[in-house]
């Protein structure tokens, strides 16, 4: 993603001007004669969202008004200056005074600026930001980055991102800060003991595989981070309908996030042992896919009953948690898009997370409120694991009942975590529905700006 701060110093920068309707009078009765007509003229009241160019006698802009909520009002957009790029005309701007939140007002309109390009000429807007003395551009520039390489994955459609193009996506990530990198393809991940990984990718000509890529020196705290794959999710033999399979090239989106964390870690140079585990597959339909009510012992030996073919990316995460734990890693982090029933909770803007440690839930929470990066915590509830349980295997992945299926997923994937000292599970969206200031629609990061921000109080 282009870079949309202006470094150089440049006395021509348009300044913005941020009010709310408690300053606004002020503001207003500060400006030149002509341009407080002007303002007046066109009504501009400091609503939210609301903005205003004012002219200079030689016709060029001379500043921008923008609306923003009140600082101490019930709801406050921080992302809200995020709109600008795509209103303001092409030039170098500055803010003029201080947003509700100025680090997150100038993070907010680099994610402004975000446009898909890959299939069309971008409509990217054509517009800079002299950043504000005293933030970390830097930071954000990382931030932004990361943002748009998660964007990017996501809305790449799934004929051009199967699971061996998101492999060479996440081998470019390792490569460009020198970790490690190896790949498990095809039938090796049953030989080599990834049974339901190979299980759930078996039916598509795209083979399944398992991404693993190591950064860091060993000797410092190991983080590992694991993000569901699935490249396309048709549901397989229990098949998705038409309306549910639009927008699951989506479904790799747990890896997307997690690979924009992963590039932020390593471009900070925080002091972890990092690892990245994506397994990837496609969930496709064939007279070889894996079918309702077969069991198959996974990579921890626990056997599991197949309640429904559309609770894919449950299974692949357990084996690469499985090995993942293995190594006893002092944080162990998923993501992935697996629950309809998270979004009916708590809706696509917030996602649910799991923890049953209780200092990494409240240092989650606070992380999550102070990037604007929602997050919100649900219950591992011991009462619900039970509704898991099979006749045949150790576990069903799917119960039958309606209820709870974002915290039985919760349930069903803990049973693979023992070892790792502290575990967090994270149940996103990874996709924005409408159109928001600072969050195009599409393919969207969540919880990962929050998470890099908790790794960075810890390990920076």
């Amino acid at each position: 993603m282009p870079s949309v701060f202006e470094t150089a110093p440049t006395a021509s920068a348009i300044p913005i001007t941020f009010a709310t309707k408690t300053s606004w009078d002020a503001i207003r009765d500060g400006l030149p004669g002509e341009a407080r007509q002007f303002a007046l003229a066109h009504g501009f009241a400091a609503k939210p969202g609301a903005w205003l160019a004012l002219p200079a006698a030689d016709g060029r802009i001379a500043q921008v008004l923008f609306g923003l909520e009140e600082a101490t009002g019930k709801f406050r957009d921080l992302f809200r200056p995020g709109a600008l790029p795509g209103l303001l005309p092409p030039g170098v701007y500055r803010f003029a005074n201080a947003p509700n939140d100025g680090r997150l007002a100038t993070l907010a309109f680099a994610l402004g600026a975000y446009r898909f390009g890959r299939y069309r000429t971008s409509d990217a807007p054509d517009v800079k930001l002299v950043p504000p003395d005293g933030v970390d551009v830097a930071a954000i520039a990382r931030m932004a980055d990361a943002v748009a390489l998660a964007r990017d994955l996501i809305n790449t459609p799934s004929n051009d991102m199967g699971p061996q193009e998101l492999a060479l996506a996440a081998q470019s990530v390792a490569e460009r800060f020198g970790a490690g990198f190896n790949c498990i393809v095809g039938d090796d991940l049953a030989d080599k003991n990834f049974p339901l990984i190979h299980a759930v990718g078996m039916a598509s000509p795209r083979a399944p595989r398992l991404i693993d890529f190591s950064w860091g020196d060993p000797a410092h705290p190991r983080v590992t981070l694991v993000g569901k794959g699935v490249c396309f999710d048709t549901g397989g033999l229990d098949l998705k309908p038409s309306g549910g399979m639009l927008i699951m090239k989506k479904d790799m989106g747990g890896a997307a996030n997690v690979l924009a964390l992963a590039q932020m870690v390593m471009d900070a140079g925080l002091k972890v042992r990092l690892r990245v585990l994506i397994p990837a597959v496609e969930n496709a339909v064939a007279g070889n896919a894996f079918r309702p009510l077969d069991v198959f012992r996974s990579r921890k030996g626990i056997t599991v009953e197949i309640g429904n073919t559309d609770a894919e990316g449950r299974l692949i995460l357990a084996d690469a948690l499985a090995l993942a734990d293995e190594e006893k890693p002092d944080l162990l982090v998923d993501m992935g898009t697996l629950t309809g029933a998270a979004r009916v909770a708590l809706g696509p803007d917030l996602p649910p997370f799991y923890t049953n440690d209780e200092t990494l839930a409240a240092d989650v929470a606070r992380c999550a409120r102070e990037e604007n990066d929602p997050l919100w915590r649900m219950p591992l509830w011991p009462p619900y694991d039970s509704w898991l349980d099979s006749k045949v295997a150790n576990v069903n992945n799917a119960p039958s009942g309606s209820f709870a299926g974002s915290i039985t997923c919760a349930l069903f994937l803990q049973r693979f975590v023992e070892h790792a000292r502290s575990w967090l599970h994270v149940d996103i969206y990874a996709w924005t529905p409408t159109a928001r200031p600072a969050r195009p629609e599409g393919g969207e990061c969540q919880a990962a700006r929050a998470i890099y921000r908790l790794l960075s109080e810890r390990y920076g």
